[in-house]
């Protein structure tokens, strides 16, 4: 016994010491994630041309992965607590690092499907557990820098994602949009072993009992309500669209989901509540809510992701079709977006020294609402690079700013001992917004370029019905078709028209999620964190570096 506390001892120092390169090994988990689901939007084109798959297959390549990731995460999260945070973000890894070999070789849809499905699982297990090692090893105002690198890992890789898979996919590859994750895979695995401490919820006897049935409840829910945001506009809100799999009545299936979520959710917190009183483990323990910082900074997280995920739908739809860009040069014009928010969280050492928390976040927010309006403003179907670098630097900084110092927030006040069950709750929300903008700004978007372009050429319809067939080709390929329209003299004119109504959808976009940003900046006005209280001095006092864990 007493030979082996010197080695404990020296292992604890090791991890303390070089926690900051467990910082990266986390950073990299994040970026793992979320550049691989950025990558794949780009590659689709390239994969279909190999692979041959149909259009129902191409969605379910996209959808698969949102769909578990966002299913699983309560479920992890609280895993994680029991079984140990970074055992389970290793096992995630893995997962994830041997589905993406699944999907590099992949030779027909359903591989890939699987293969899709597979990153989910482990993409699952990977993000709530990077929030909770951070919130478990960083302290005071380190853990604002901490959180600050996360955050703008967020926000830099769903820019740096794109510009790597159309390079990937131009000059190798679609393959290799999977493939690169195995080295990222194995860089990840040695920096958890060497540089990041285990932590995990101490508990017994009959409190460890797993939590089945809220597990299946919040992932019944959850997969439901993600499922009916992701298929509305394909399947259709209420009347059965063409590509509904099904309908009851002419009801599309996504009301059916919808109220099937209701259901599942509104039974998972009665039975948390009532396993809640009676001792027993639980997968989300309701009395978290009772945490100011933790309630409003959820509903905040969840608005503020709504509106962060417009610009990147669609954006890279427009540089693409609007203004010519290849996938490639599409990607290159993000990354002012990528550079503003890496940029943010060298800055976040400094104001962390005068600000708190949470005037950060409002900054950030602030610099978010001014660059999406004014680009929702500015842009026009001739505008250039030279427009939206620097409106996209300005996003960029206030996503870094933002996005870090939000979840830091969230998780301020939360016990170490629930840090899992906290990461997973704030992970599930911004997925929420996330799918819900998705969802709605997509709508808007879409709707806009279809009714846009059909008003602008009713009367050379009318004149020649023919051009309805063209019409249509726009709205089915997303706007795809324009550029071959363009190239026609014959048809330009109709490229024309359909520039200019995705110019509109763009703005139109913008201006909603600008608008879900101000009332996100509004809802984080009722943020109150017990941490904000805190002097840096006494962080560093009640967490000297010597004593972190």
């Amino acid at each position: 016994m007493s030979s082996s506390a010197p080695t404990e001892t020296n292992t604890t120092n090791r991890y303390v010491k070089y926690r900051w390169w467990g910082l990266l090994a986390i950073s990299l988990g994040v970026a793992l994630i979320i550049m691989d689901s950025t990558i794949v939007s780009v590659a689709i084109p390239s994969i279909v041309d190999d692979l041959g798959i149909s259009s129902t297959e191409i969605q379910w390549v996209q959808e698969i992965y949102t769909l578990l990731f966002a299913a699983l995460l309560l479920t992890w999260g609280r895993l994680a607590d029991r079984a140990g945070r970074r055992r389970i973000m290793l096992i995630g890894v893995v997962i994830f690092v041997a589905a993406s070999v699944l999907c590099a070789v992949a030779d027909s849809g359903a591989v890939l499907i699987t293969g899709r499905a597979l990153q989910g699982l482990g993409g699952s297990m990977i993000l709530p557990t990077t929030l909770a090692l951070l919130n478990a090893n960083f302290h005071g105002r380190e853990r604002g820098i901490a959180f600050a690198v996360w955050g703008s890992t967020i926000g830099g890789m769903a820019a740096i994602g794109p510009l790597a898979g159309g390079w990937l996919t131009e000059n190798a590859s679609w393959r290799w949009a999977f493939g690169i994750n195995v080295p990222v895979g194995i860089l990840i695995v040695a920096g958890l072993l060497l540089f990041v401490a285990e932590s995990s919820e101490a508990v017994s006897g009959a409190v460890q009992r797993l939590d089945i049935g809220g597990a299946l409840l919040s992932i019944v829910g959850f997969g439901s309500l993600v499922f009916g945001l992701i298929e509305g506009r394909n399947y259709g809100w209420w009347a059965a669209e063409d590509e509904a799999p099904f309908d009851i009545g002419g009801i599309s299936p996504v009301p059916f989901a919808f109220l099937l979520a209701v259901v599942a959710l509104t039974a998972f917190v009665f039975l948390e509540r009532a396993r809640s009183n009676a001792g027993k483990g639980v997968i989300l323990d309701l009395s978290l809510f009772r945490i100011s910082s933790f309630a409003n900074g959820n509903i905040t997280a969840l608005i503020v992701s709504f509106g962060e995920f417009g610009l990147i739908l669609s954006l890279p739809l427009w540089f693409q079709n609007v203004l010519g860009y290849t996938a490639f040069e599409a990607g290159l014009a993000l990354v002012p977006l990528a550079a503003g928010s890496f940029l943010a969280s060298g800055a976040v050492a400094g104001l962390a020294r005068k600000l708190t928390p949470v005037v950060v976040v409002r900054i950030g927010l602030g610099l978010e609402i001014v660059a999406i309006a004014s680009l929702a403003l500015l842009i026009r179907p001739d505008s250039t690079a030279w427009l939206t670098s620097p409106v996209l630097f300005v996003y960029g900084m206030g996503v870094g700013l933002a996005t870090a110092q939000l979840t830091s927030v969230v998780l301020a006040d939360v016990p170490v001992e629930r840090s899992g069950q906290g990461s997973a709750t704030q992970s599930t929300a911004r997925q929420t917004g996330s799918a819900l903008g998705i969802a709605v700004l997509g709508t808007a978007f879409f709707t806009t370029l279809k009714v846009g372009t059909e008003n602008r050429l009713a009367d050379a319809v009318a004149e020649n019905p023919m051009v309805q067939s063209l019409v249509d080709s726009v709205n089915a390929s997303s706007g795809g078709s324009i550029a071959s329209l363009a190239a026609d003299p014959q048809t330009a004119f109709v490229a024309d028209a359909a520039r200019a109504a995705m110019t509109d959808g763009t703005s139109l976009a913008g201006w909603i999620a600008a608008a879900a940003l101000v009332i996100g900046l509004i809802s984080s006005l009722r943020i109150r964190s017990q941490a904000d209280s805190h002097e840096p001095t006494k962080a560093r006092a009640e967490y000297p570096e010597s004593d972190e864990e």
